[in-house]
């Protein structure tokens, strides 16, 4: 016999043996009277005890240190503890957006909020201290905040300029949620590619480039009728005045005093500033800091790049959309806060009057432009796309 088979019977005797020790064991118990505490047992129960001790003694038995090591049991991975472990109940999942739970993003957005708001009362409070300083109050009685235009400059807003205002504010919506996505989008759902040969792009790349074309030609009609109409001096400045009239004006807008004004004849100051930097310096940046990044820069010229690297048009492109932004919300802001809906007549409804006509206009002008950011999804995309060029998943 081999060891391995004799290892096998013992285990076998051994495992023979443990039942009838058991047996009898019970078979003990089960015969023993119950006695009281005081009485000894007699001495058939004593032998009866002994016999069940002998057979209960464990039987000594020697194996080889291989078979010892598979007859070890293996330990079982005992269940995690801790607190996020439930008896029975499995806990809810959070709701995740974007790197942050709701909870945390509601926990910013109140942070934010409290800090605007302590911010703005601190700015205020500043602001009206500094109009008791000694001639501060001269200085804004001889700048009330505005200069007199040219006779030439007819008041109101045309019809050229109220639609350019608006698809403005339509492309540049779009333009800033397609940027962003193009930013931050690690891998493009679908791809586009021209008709005639060129470089592969995403579809979001692509929709991007399409609405700066769009918004450059809007931008391009309007500065070409402002100056044919002869209403450009309601957004260039004509005099050195507009300088202190805007920090004037400024210092007003902080005090929550608005400076008196009429959009419809002149704009103050300031708003002249804001919008001059919007038209001939922020636009103008945008268009050639996004061309550098596009595929339209000419390819192996290197002197031409060294002239206007692509990491300096980076750094510029970006933080103009914030500018940008900016401007759209105290824009927005300003025009509620000073009289909505006569603000809202002037550039949508054409008429100096105050009614609810403009806001209407613009609020369906405004779920225009929420319904097509909604739809900006490769779904709707790709048809329009497919008749410029070709869409492929990869």
């Amino acid at each position: 016999m081999t060891e391995t088979s004799a290892a096998s019977a013992v285990q076998v005797g051994v495992a023979d043996t443990s039942h009838s020790v058991e047996n009898v064991i019970v078979t003990v118990a089960a015969a023993e009277p119950d006695l009281p505490p005081d009485v000894p047992p007699t001495s058939e129960q004593s032998d009866a005890v002994s016999r069940t001790e002998a057979v209960a003694t464990p039987v000594e038995v020697t194996s080889s240190p291989a078979e010892s090591i598979r007859s070890t049991p293996v330990p079982q991975a005992s269940p995690p503890r801790g607190p996020h472990v439930s008896a029975g109940k499995k806990g809810r999942e959070p709701i995740v957006l974007g790197s942050r739970s709701l909870a945390q993003w509601v926990r910013l957005m109140v942070a934010i909020v409290v800090g605007v708001i302590v911010a703005a009362a601190i700015i205020v409070l500043a602001a009206r201290g500094v109009t008791t300083l000694p001639g501060v109050p001269e200085f804004l009685q001889r700048y009330p905040g505005s200069y007199a235009l040219p006779d030439s400059v007819e008041p109101g807003f045309p019809a050229w300029a109220r639609w350019a205002h608006y698809l403005n504010f339509f492309f540049m919506v779009l333009i800033v949620r397609t940027g962003l996505i193009v930013r931050y989008q690690r891998k493009p759902p679908a791809f586009y590619t021209p008709k005639r040969g060129g470089k592969k792009v995403s579809i979001y790349l692509w929709l991007h480039t399409g609405l700066d074309l769009l918004w450059l030609l809007n931008g391009l009609v309007f500065v070409v009728l402002l100056f044919a109409t002869g209403a450009w001096p309601r957004i260039v400045p004509t005099s050195w005045a507009v300088f202190p009239n805007a920090l004037s004006a400024l210092l007003q807008y902080l005090t929550l005093q608005w400076p008196v004004e009429n959009g419809w004849v002149n704009y103050n100051s300031l708003q002249q500033l804001m919008y001059f930097a919007v038209v001939f310096i922020a636009a103008p940046l945008a268009a050639i800091t996004g061309i550098r990044m596009s595929s339209w820069w000419p390819k192996n010229s290197p002197r031409l790049d060294r002239i206007y690297p692509a990491p300096l048009a980076r750094a510029i492109h970006f933080p103009t959309m914030l500018f940008f932004v900016l401007f759209v919300i105290i824009h927005v802001f300003l025009v509620f806060a000073t009289g909505a809906l006569q603000n809202l007549n002037h550039m949508f409804a054409g008429t100096d009057e105050i009614s609810w006509t403009g806001f209407w206009i613009f609020a369906a002008g405004l779920a225009v432009v929420v319904a097509v950011w909604l739809l900006v999804r490769p779904l709707v995309l790709a048809p329009i796309a497919n008749v410029f060029g070709r869409v492929s998943n990869r």
